[in-house]
């Protein structure tokens, strides 16, 4: 660590320059700048009485809220790691997740209660907090007294702030270590490109535990944006919050701005709306004029967990000109498409990498998939697109596996790997369905063994117990043998190319969409 290293703690320094400036608006109720600070004191002195020392990992599975952001700004005080987990999420993948983080002690809310305590029983050693009040076999948050805590307002640029799990090919998620220095980066690359004013607010109908609800809490800390949270998506709450509270910058993916137009009807966005940064991927043309022509000021954007959110993103008014485009990068990220080994020339299409201090150092306990993805000073995303003559970023795919359902990235690995656990399933392979409101949806092909039988049903309630809802296939296709290669490998491509000899899949159920809101590489 070097003295030109170490920075003022951003939400610190916020509240003495701005500490009467609304910082948090959420369920009626408003909480300063020097009010937010105080609870983040408030949490890095109970982590200190409970025993959490320097590099500890704190997991937290809650609802979006204020414990919630004081936490986010609290936990890195006390020279801890924040993991956010996925509330969506099943036990076992909650437990896979604290057994791979380390994680000694889990803060959690009443509504997770029950996950909590399923993940827990099978990780032995992880304290349980609970923030609803006394539990059995838990720690009280409310009980619990802070010890008076000095000397932690600065920052190290290049300490881990916390690691947040992205999905990996393997079927095993990864944890992207983030920065302070990625935040940070990150947020000014942001400020930049769209300029702080003094009348903004951010609402943030996002999940904080994915990179881009959390992005917002550090962006509106660092330039003294007031935020409006939301505790889940709804699009009469979101079209309420632009025209009743004053929401001048909304961060969405495409399923959560059509449900807001269609909820809103023809009446026009308010000229004091001046920033819809859309992710999720490419933005529908369709979707883009409908929202135009109400107001709507489209800035669609691209980003990845392991950026710590957007690296590229439109200016306004450009979207209907440059159908398809994310923008260019923001600064100081740089991007370049990467083709047979070589810098791609305009318009062709190779792998996206990206390149700057917002770029994480790495996975957590993952030297070689940091070693694969990190080489050369470039993280090479596994996305495909291209650079226009212009500069301007357009994404061509994703892997070519992956699905992306609602905002959500789904391996087929993972689901795969949870088919063939059932005794009955011989060989299985998920590919991606398109449609039309979640823009793909998981469907899985199977062989049984010989003499078994499994229904539907019985699979469907097998898979539940072991993922979370929006990774449940939406149909199961059965075929006596799957599509193989001369490795012996099975063709998921030859599978979704036959998706169109298909019935229709099964409209989707169960999650909602503020669940869906941001998958790992569409932040915003």
């Amino acid at each position: 660590m070097t003295a030109a290293n170490v920075v003022p703690e951003w939400l610190s320094r916020r509240a003495q320059h701005s500490p009467q400036t609304p910082a948090l608006l959420f369920g009626g109720s408003t909480w300063t700048f020097a009010e937010l600070d105080a609870a983040a004191w408030n949490v890095a002195g109970k982590l200190a009485a409970l025993g959490a020392r320097d590099g500890a990992r704190i997991a937290l599975l809650a609802s979006a809220g204020p414990d919630y952001v004081a936490l986010v700004h609290g936990v890195p005080r006390a020279g801890c790691i924040l993991v956010p987990l996925n509330t969506r999420l099943a036990p076992d993948e909650i437990a896979w997740q604290l057994k791979d983080a380390g994680a000694s002690l889990l803060v959690y809310d009443a509504g997770s209660a029950e996950k909590a305590r399923a993940a827990l029983a099978q990780v032995p050693g992880v304290t349980p907090v609970s923030l609803a009040g006394p539990e059995p076999g838990a720690v009280a948050w409310t009980g619990v007294s802070p010890e008076p805590l000095a000397g932690r307002d600065t920052i190290a640029l290049d300490s881990v702030h916390s690691i947040i799990y992205t999905s990996g090919t393997t079927g095993r998620p990864k944890g992207a270590m983030i920065t302070f220095g990625n935040h940070f980066w990150s947020a000014a690359g942001t400020w930049m490109h769209l300029g702080a004013r003094p009348d903004d607010r951010w609402l943030a109908a996002m999940p904080l535990f994915h990179v881009g609800g959390m992005a917002i809490l550090i962006r509106s800390a660092i330039a003294g944006v007031p935020v409006i949270l939301h505790p889940r998506f709804d699009p009469a709450a979101a079209n309420r919050a632009i025209d009743e509270d004053g929401a001048t910058i909304v961060s969405v993916v495409a399923t959560m701005l059509d449900r807001m137009i269609a909820e809103r009807g023809d009446e026009p966005y308010p000229g004091t709306l001046r920033a819809v940064l859309l992710g999720g991927g490419p933005a529908p043309p369709a979707l883009v004029a409908r929202a135009e022509a109400l107001g709507v000021p489209i800035l669609p954007t691209y980003g990845l967990t392991e950026t710590a959110s957007q690296v590229a993103c439109m200016a306004p008014g450009e979207a209907l000109g440059k159908p398809g485009a994310a923008g260019k990068p923001l600064f100081p990220a740089r991007i370049r498409i990467v083709r047979d080994g070589r810098p791609a020339a305009p318009g062709e299409i190779g792998e996206i990498a990206v390149a700057g201090p917002n770029v994480t150092p790495g996975y957590w306990n993952r030297p070689e998939a940091t070693a694969a993805a990190l080489r050369d000073g470039w993280l090479h995303t596994g996305d495909l697109g291209y650079l226009d003559a212009e500069g301007y970023l357009y994404v061509a795919d994703r892997r070519e596996d992956l699905i992306i359902s609602g905002g959500e990235n789904i391996y087929p690995a993972e689901v795969e790997a949870a088919l063939a656990a059932h005794p009955a399933v011989a060989e299985a392979a998920v590919v991606g369905a398109p449609d039309d409101h979640w823009g793909q949806v998981p469907v899985a092909y199977i062989a049984t063994r010989p003499g078994c039988a499994v229904s539907d049903e019985e699979l469907l309630a097998f898979l539940r117990r072991r993922l979370a809802g929006y990774k449940i296939p939406r149909r199961i296709v059965r075929r006596e043998e799957l599509p193989k290669g001369p490795s012996g490998k099975i063709l998921r491509r030859s599978l979704r190319e036959g998706l169109a000899d298909e019935p229709a899949a099964q409209p989707a159920e169960g999650p909602s969409s503020e669940g869906r809101a941001a998958g790992e590489r569409e932040q915003v």
